[in-house]
């Protein structure tokens, strides 16, 4: 199973890119995968295929009218292991004893 967190946005649409940012969340949330939406990017759990078709689904759509793109991806790959969008962040409180601001 692979936790995967990417950014992607265009560099020559100016400084606002959210139209743009919107448009990849689209698709992430209708691929019916688990993920997390940040202020800086985004993290998709699923097999390795899964979570690769939607960062490229995302990039055949920005490239579309976009002429340059910035994109950030890591990746945690884990044999066997599921859930871990939230049970990483729930063994990290369990240790300190207290819910974090997540």
């Amino acid at each position: 199973m692979v936790l995967l967190e990417f950014a992607m946005s265009p560099l020559s649409k100016g400084e606002s890119v959210s139209a743009f940012v919107t448009r990849s969340l689209d698709i992430i949330d209708k691929s019916g995968l688990p993920y997390q939406l940040t202020p800086m990017g985004t993290i998709i759990e699923g097999e390795w295929a899964e979570v690769m078709a939607v960062v490229t689904a995302c990039y055949e759509k920005m490239s579309s009218d976009c002429d340059r793109i910035a994109t950030t991806i890591k990746i945690d790959y884990r044999a066997g292991a599921s859930g871990r969008l939230k049970s990483k962040v729930a063994s990290v409180e369990a240790k300190l004893g207290r819910k974090l601001s997540t």
